[in-house]
């Protein structure tokens, strides 16, 4: 019986699982959160102990996997194992050796790959997309990937599809980390909310966000910050997730538009934090741009939630 490592890089956290390959199976998992500062050779650290724990929760040592797959933000060149321009990381412009940093440290072969397709990949096999011949997958997280799967195959395009949130929801609108105008990430992405915080709270704007966060001892403003602004009536809080919703809603309905899809998922930090009553927003804030609005897409959430990233990219060993 062979046994994979599944690692799940973010901007907010790395996920670790370890399965085996005849059911998927979760045999050992981890998690921590991911560096702010020191660059890919921090994440790298950080990466290691993570899939270490994950490892020693598992009882088999890292070295003796059968293999180990990542799934990372950015560009990624799965052949020669290495990762660029991942905006949400530190200090990460150029491409590095992630897939060989890794082996050598954990000892076992290492595939990477893009952590939004791998992710979809794993909803489409392992979860709610199981059965669905053509799929939309949205992760609204630190940023917002997208997935997309027509006749039962994860189209990749060529090698670029499925970035929605850099689908433009506004002309000549806000500024995205991409450096271009009006993405649906630099109205959604969490690191685009907090980054507007910061800015309206020094202006002078009243919130709890920024109090919450120091009390749960966090680097940033995650998705439990967000929710625990929002049970306490943060009104700012509350106006920026509204201002998400509507980018969602007007990005995802046009990416239906396109493809009419017949089912649209939605997973990532935010999305599995918020669950059925964000997810019902979503699609109520949809409605107006539909064209076919008498027959609107299945909406559900990601069955795998945090761990369906890891699992994705356990997956990228078989």
């Amino acid at each position: 019986m062979a046994t994979y490592g599944g690692l799940d890089l973010g901007g907010t956290k790395i996920q670790a699982v370890v399965v085996r390959d005849e059911d998927h199976k979760v045999l050992g998992q981890a998690r921590q959160l991911t560096p702010h500062s020191g660059g890919p050779r921090a994440v790298v650290d950080a990466l290691v102990q993570c899939m270490s724990d994950a490892a020693k929760g598992a009882n088999v040592p890292a070295e003796r996997l059968d293999g180990i797959g990542v799934g990372a933000p950015g560009e990624v060149d799965s052949q020669a194992g290495t990762l660029a321009r991942a905006t949400n990381l530190s200090e990460w412009e150029h491409p590095f050796p992630l897939a060989e940093a890794l082996a050598e440290r954990l000892g076992p072969a290492v595939r990477i790959g893009n952590d939004v397709r791998v992710a979809t990949k794993a909803e489409l096999r392992l979860g709610a997309g199981r059965g669905s011949s053509s799929m939309l997958c949205v992760f609204w997280g630190t940023g917002v990937g997208g997935g997309v799967v027509l006749d039962g195959k994860l189209w990749l395009g060529r090698g670029g599809a499925g970035e929605i949130g850099h689908m433009v929801v506004k002309q000549d609108g806000a500024r995205c980390l991409c450096g271009r105008r009006g993405c649906m990430e630099a109205y959604a992405g969490r690191r685009a909310m907090e980054a507007r915080v910061r800015r309206l709270v020094k202006q002078g704007h009243e919130s709890d966000l920024l109090e919450i966060m120091r009390e749960r001892k966090r680097q940033t403003l995650s998705s439990g910050v967000w929710a625990h602004a929002l049970d306490r009536g943060d009104h700012l809080a509350h106006e920026l997730i509204e201002r998400a919703v509507r980018a969602l809603g007007s990005g995802i309905a046009s990416a239906v538009n396109l493809l009419d899809v017949e089912l649209v998922l939605l997973g990532g930090g935010l999305g599995t934090r918020f669950g059925e009553p964000m997810l019902t927003r979503i699609a109520d804030a949809m409605k107006p741009h539909l064209f076919n609005d008498t027959h609107p897409p299945e909406m559900c959430l990601a069955a795998l939630g945090d761990l369906g990233g890891a699992l994705g990219a356990a997956l990228l060993c078989e």
